[in-house]
């Protein structure tokens, strides 16, 4: 019996031949073709299994892949971060889920092509696609856990590879293939499929709904106040905004819309404010905690978003300081160990201008103050991140005392993680800190001192995060994704 399942017949989709394409449209509707047939395939085989069992055979499907070879180095706008490869070779990327991401795949594609006048080729890859992620986008089909079916899945489907589920690229770790082509995006289809899948998961929302810029924060506080400010949009018939979407996906078109309260909370409770083309705010509810921020930006980094912001709360350092005070980060104090292995702590995080200033002009903006007069409620400075909630009950001689010298002005769990992991993975990202509490000057954060003042601050804060995003809309793609997230050999694509 071992040797019939090990020796069992291949059966694959219809093979078709790899076309070139010098329009990045038609390109894409390629990919989504080749995507469509190899899932279906998939879909109707597994359910197939389902239904009568061991089907004697193996089936196996493939991503489509786009490639790209080019003879010359081109010269390209030395402005522009991406968009181009930086010397001759052959690149190539596997794709999945080419609906979802048909907008950034056009416009990659279409810089990739006109920056070196050479077409790309659309094909069939030679990456085997889990059934699981054949699957996923069908809320109807459920593949069981391993032993739950009446045959091991494996013997008779691809399953999930770690071999190409990683992080090497971003990393700077990848190496070329065997065949010797370069990497051109910085994710392969399993990974992102995995993210996908665990976006999913966690936020309990669809990855479609996601929206370019991606707010971050640490209460359940601030959701109130997005769904208000979400529902005055919808009322305004100029705001450019679509649609609201809460938990389990339940989506809204008019501002007095009921919205049925969930059962039971995700893990990271997400809400989307949309626009076309993705261009709205997404609200993301991580919670606390190094960790928390690493699996949400782990995830969401997929959908490469054009920026993400942490809008959180922190305790002050500084006696100066009032509760309710801004801290915009300008550096980062990383002792949040979650992302050593990934990113070095002697990779400096730089401050990015265009997110700086972005965030300092919408300060001032909701406080009315410009100028001198902005330094009465808000600073720049360091900001630390622990791994620790209760850091202040340690002895207190060796972490104040490297708080002092690295000139720290604020403390908290989540920022350094989330800019580090923006760092890594080329998104544009910052932090507006606001101080509820100052626990090295007495001022520890009591249930009544934190509803006066989550009631003061919240909304200013948080609208704060908002119109920092629509400065960042505003701008164009090419100056908001920085050349300084780029390394010395990078992918074209963004």
């Amino acid at each position: 019996m071992q040797d019939r399942l090990v020796n069992l017949d291949l059966v694959t989709p219809q093979a078709q031949d790899p076309r070139l394409f010098d329009n990045p449209e038609a390109a894409v509707e390629a990919l989504i073709a080749l995507y469509h047939d190899a899932a279906a395939f998939l879909r109707d085989a597994f359910l197939g299994a389902m239904r009568k069992g061991h089907p004697g055979v193996r089936y196996r499907a493939f991503y489509p892949e786009v490639r790209f070879a080019t003879t010359s180095f081109a010269s390209v706008d030395s402005r522009l971060s991406f968009g181009h490869v930086s010397h001759p070779g052959t690149y190539a990327t596997t794709i999945t889920r080419p609906d979802l991401f048909q907008h950034y795949l056009t416009q990659q594609l279409r810089l990739l092509i006109e920056n070196h006048n050479v077409p790309v080729q659309v094909g069939v890859s030679d990456t085997p696609m889990p059934v699981h992620f054949a699957v996923a986008a069908d809320p109807t089909v459920m593949v069981p856990q391993e032993g739950a079916a009446a045959f091991p899945l494996r013997d008779v489907f691809d399953v999930p590879d770690l071999t190409t589920t990683n992080d090497d690229i971003v990393n700077g770790l990848a190496q070329p293939a065997a065949d010797g082509a370069l990497p051109l995006a910085p994710f392969t289809a399993q990974r992102v499929d995995y993210s996908l899948a665990r976006l999913a998961h966690y936020t309990a929302t669809d990855p479609k709904h996601f929206q370019n810029h991606v707010l971050f924060t640490n209460y359940q506080f601030y959701v109130s106040e997005f769904e208000a400010y979400a529902r005055s949009q919808l009322a305004d018939p100029d705001s450019g905004y679509t649609s609201f979407v809460s938990t389990n996906n339940q989506e809204i078109t008019k501002a007095d819309e009921p919205l049925p309260i969930p059962v039971k909370m995700p893990q990271m409770p997400t809400y989307h404010l949309k626009r076309a083309n993705g261009s709205g705010i997404t609200l993301v509810n991580i919670g606390v905690g190094p960790s928390n921020a690493k699996t949400a930006t782990d995830h969401i980094a997929v959908l490469r978003p054009h920026a993400w912001l942490m809008v959180g709360h922190c305790a002050g350092l500084r006696s100066s300081q009032s509760l309710g005070d801004f801290v915009l980060a300008h550096a980062y104090l990383r002792e949040d160990k979650v992302l050593d292995d990934d990113l070095p702590v002697w990779v400096p995080i730089p401050a990015l201008a265009e997110i700086q200033i972005a965030l300092e002009t919408a300060v001032a903006t909701e406080t009315e103050l410009d100028g001198y007069d902005l330094k009465r409620v808000m600073r720049t400075g360091t900001v630390a991140s622990v791994d620790n909630r209760n850091w202040e009950l340690r002895d207190q001689q060796g972490p104040v005392q490297r708080l002092s010298q690295s000139r720290a002005v604020a403390l908290d769990m989540e920022s350094a993680t989330i800019a580090a992991n923006g760092f890594r993975f080329r998104v544009p990202y910052g932090t507006l800190l606001c101080v509820s509490d100052k626990p090295l000057h007495g001022e520890l954060k009591l249930p009544g001192m934190a509803s006066e003042f989550y009631t003061k601050q919240v909304a200013r804060h948080l609208m704060i995060g908002i119109r920092a995003m629509e400065n960042l809309r505003e701008m164009p793609l090419e100056r908001i994704h920085s050349r300084k997230l780029r390394s010395f050999d990078e992918t074209a694509f963004l």
